[in-house]
C-alpha cells in the first residue's frame, strides 16, 4: 500500500495537471452528493420542533429535537473525522450519511408508533447526516491551493442549496405521501431525509475514487521527502497554526449558536401566530437558501478580502438579523423572511471564513482529525443553542431570543481583533 501511495504521489507531484483534474472531479462528486444531503437535513430543521411539540404536548421542549440531532452530530463529527483521517474521505463521509439515513427512518417509525423514546433516540442518530453534510465541505479542499480554499468550500456549500431549499417546500407534499401510507403527516419530510441521506452516502462510497485526502497526504509525503533531501524543514509556523485553529473554531461556534437558537424556534413562533405549515416551509426555505446560496460569492470574498474581514461582516449581519427578528410582528411573513435570510447569510459568512482558516492552519496528515474535532464543538454549540432556545422563549419571548442572539454575535469582534495580531490569520 505504501508503494502504491508513493507512486500515486509522484504522479500528481510530477504532473500538476492531473492534480488539477482530480480536484475538479472531486468537487463535482461533492456537489452531486450535497444536493441530496441538503434535502436530507431540511426535514429536521423544518418540522422537527413541530413533531416534538405534537408528541410531547408542550413547546417548552420544542428545542429538544435540534439539541438532540446537533448533539448526535457532535459524536458523528468526531467519528467521521477519525474515520476520514484513518481511511480517507470516502469511507468517513459514506458512513456518516448512511447512519443519518437510518436515523431518519427511525423518526418515521417513532411517529407512527407514537414512541417519544424512539423519537429522541432516532433524532440523535439522524444528527450523523447533519454532521456529515457539514464535513463534506472539507472534501473539496484537500487538493485546493491557498487561494482556492474559500471558493472550494463555497462550491460544496452552494450545491447544498438545491436540496436544502427544495426540502422545506416539499413539506406539504411529503405530508400527503406520509398520510397515504398511514404515517403522521409531520413525519413525511423525514421519509425524504432517509432517502436523500442514503443516496448521498452511496454517491461518496461508489464515486469518490481516488480519495482526495489520501492523495493529498501522499503528495505531502513526497514533498517532505524532497525538502529533506534539500535540507529544508517541513515543520514551521506551528504557533500560527494553533492560533488559526482557535480563531477559526471560535468564529464557527459563535455563529452556530446564534443561528440554531433563532432558527429552531421560528417554526413554533410562526405556528403560534396562525401561519400554515406551507408558510413555515417558505420562511425556512429562504433561510436555508441564504445559508448556502451566497456561498460562491462569499468564497471569493474570503479568498480576496481575508478570513477575519468576513468574520466582522458575519457578526454585523447576525446582529441585524436579531434586531429584525425582535421587532418583526409575528404575523409579518415579509419581515420574518428578511430576519431569517439575514440569519442564514451571517452564518454563511462565519462558517466559510472559519473553515478556510482551519484549512490554512492544518497539514493533510492531521487535517481530517482536526476538522472533525472542530466540528464537534460546532455541533455542541448548536445543541446548546437549540436546547436553550425553547426555554428562553417559554420563559420570555421569541423577540427576546432574537435580540439576545444578535447581541451575542458581537462577541466575534474581539475574536477578530485578537486574530489580526497574527498575520497568518489572513
Amino acid at each position: 500500500m505504501s508503494n502504491k501511495l508513493t507512486h500515486s504521489a509522484h504522479i500528481y507531484v510530477d504532473q500538476p495537471e492531473k492534480q488539477k483534474q482530480l480536484y475538479k472531479r472531486t468537487l463535482i462528486i461533492v456537489v452531486i452528493s450535497q444536493i441530496f444531503g441538503g434535502a436530507g437535513l431540511a426535514a429536521g430543521i423544518t418540522v422537527g420542533a413541530l413533531l416534538a411539540e405534537q408528541m410531547l404536548g408542550t413547546n417548552a421542549f420544542a428545542g429538544l429535537p435540534a439539541a438532540l440531532f446537533t448533539l448526535g452530530s457532535a459524536g458523528a463529527a468526531l467519528t467521521v473525522g477519525r474515520l476520514s483521517n484513518r481511511f480517507g474521505r470516502r469511507m468517513g463521509l459514506a458512513t456518516g450519511f448512511i447512519t443519518g439515513g437510518l436515523g431518519a427512518v427511525g423518526v418515521v417509525l417513532a411517529a407512527t408508533l407514537n414512541s417519544v423514546f424512539l423519537l429522541l433516540a432516532s433524532l440523535f442518530i439522524y444528527g450523523a447526516g447533519t454532521a456529515t453534510n457539514l464535513q463534506a465541505r472539507y472534501a473539496g479542499t484537500d487538493l485546493a491551493t491557498n487561494k482556492q480554499r474559500g471558493t472550494a468550500v463555497s462550491t460544496a456549500m452552494v450545491s447544498t442549496t438545491f436540496g436544502a431549499v427544495a426540502g422545506p417546500n416539499l413539506v406539504d407534499v411529503m405530508g400527503d405521501v406520509a398520510l397515504s401510507i398511514g404515517v403522521p403527516s409531520l413525519a413525511g419530510p423525514f421519509i425524504l431525509s432517509a432517502a436523500a441521506f442514503l443516496i448521498a452516502g452511496l454517491i461518496f462510497l461508489i464515486m469518490l475514487r481516488p480519495d482526495p485526502l489520501v492523495i493529498a497526504r501522499a503528495i505531502e509525503r513526497a514533498n517532505d521527502e524532497e525538502n529533506n533531501v534539500r535540507g529544508i524543514s517541513a515543520h514551521t509556523g506551528q504557533m500560527e497554526n494553533k492560533r488559526g485553529i482557535v480563531v477559526g473554531a471560535t468564529m464557527m461556534v459563535l455563529t452556530q449558536i446564534v443561528m440554531v437558537a433563532i432558527m429552531t424556534m421560528t417554526p413554533i413562533h410562526m405556528s403560534h401566530h396562525g401561519h400554515a405549515l406551507s408558510a413555515v416551509g417558505l420562511v425556512i426555505g429562504f433561510h436555508i437558501g441564504a445559508m448556502y446560496l451566497p456561498s460562491l460569492v462569499t468564497g471569493v470574498l474570503v479568498d480576496k478580502l481575508g478570513r477575519t474581514t468576513m468574520a466582522i461582516a458575519s457578526g454585523a449581519t447576525l446582529l441585524l438579523a436579531g434586531i429584525v427578528g425582535a421587532i418583526a410582528p409575528g404575523d409579518s411573513m415579509i419581515l420574518l423572511i428578511v430576519a431569517l435570510s439575514l440569519l442564514g447569510l451571517g452564518w454563511n459568512f462565519g462558517l466559510i471564513s472559519g473553515t478556510a482558516l482551519i484549512i490554512d492552519s492544518t497539514a493533510p496528515s492531521i487535517r481530517a482529525k482536526t476538522q472533525g474535532t472542530v466540528d464537534v464543538f460546532i455541533a455542541l454549540a448548536g445543541a446548546s443553542g437549540g436546547a436553550m432556545s425553547g426555554m428562553v422563549v417559554a420563559g420570555s419571548s421569541f423577540e427576546m431570543l432574537s435580540l439576545a442572539g444578535g447581541i451575542l454575535s458581537l462577541a466575534l469582534i474581539p475574536v477578530v481583533v485578537w486574530a489580526r495580531k497574527d498575520k497568518g490569520s489572513e
